[in-house]
């Protein structure tokens, strides 16, 4: 299932992110801010359990988040999107995916992975800023699902009909949360009309 957070502060940091002319200092500040939007909606039902805490006044009943929460950028954008969910949830622990397309067969190709233990039995949240064709995706999910993930939702700022379309056919148990589902592919599989290459917009490599 792909869910579109459609609050009006997500979409106007869209259409800031989104803009040619949008440097990469401001990229990076946009993808922080429109993540953390994302990811509030992402853990709404999150496990939490009930502790006392005791105020200057008297004690209170309050909730506190009871699973660990384990964030999992895919390299190398999805470093773009880290910093967002850690200042959200500043406890997360956070391992990584590396994968390249191999380009004879064009699919994806590990080739760096590490996982906290608390995986299993936690929640697991796979970021990158554009789920396009959804190979990388899949193949990250593939990863931590065989090192005993069970609880996994993805968080994009940007995808499209195809990317979810896979997802959703290989994993139908994890939701996919977005800023936005575009359009389209493009016949160089980006996203139509998507944010260009994330990658180089985070890190300042653009031509």
């Amino acid at each position: 299932m792909a869910i579109q957070i459609d609050h009006p502060c997500v979409q106007h940091k869209l259409g800031i992110i989104r803009a040619s002319d949008t440097g990469h200092k401001r990229f990076r500040e946009l993808a922080t801010e429109i993540t953390k939007f994302v990811c509030y909606e992402a853990l709404k039902n999150i496990k939490t359990k009930e502790v006392i805490v005791q105020t200057p006044i008297a004690e209170a009943r309050c909730r506190k988040i009871d699973t660990d929460i384990v964030v999992v950028p895919i390299l190398r954008a999805g470093v773009g999107m880290l910093e967002g969910i850690l200042e959200l949830v500043p406890t997360a622990r956070v391992g990584f995916v590396g994968l390249y397309r191999d380009e004879e067969t064009k699919k994806p190709v590990t080739y760096y992975e590490r996982f906290p233990g608390q995986i299993e039995g936690g929640t697991c949240i796979v970021i990158d800023p554009m789920l396009a064709t959804g190979g990388s995706t899949v193949a990250a999910l593939d990863l931590l699902k065989s090192s005993g993930a069970e609880h996994i939702v993805v968080i994009c700022i940007v995808t499209c009909p195809e990317g979810i379309e896979l997802v959703e056919a290989a994993h139908p148990d994890v939701k996919i949360y977005a800023a936005a589902i575009d359009d389209r592919l493009n016949e160089r599989k980006y996203i139509v009309p998507g944010l260009g290459d994330a990658g180089d917009r985070l890190f300042g490599t653009s031509n």
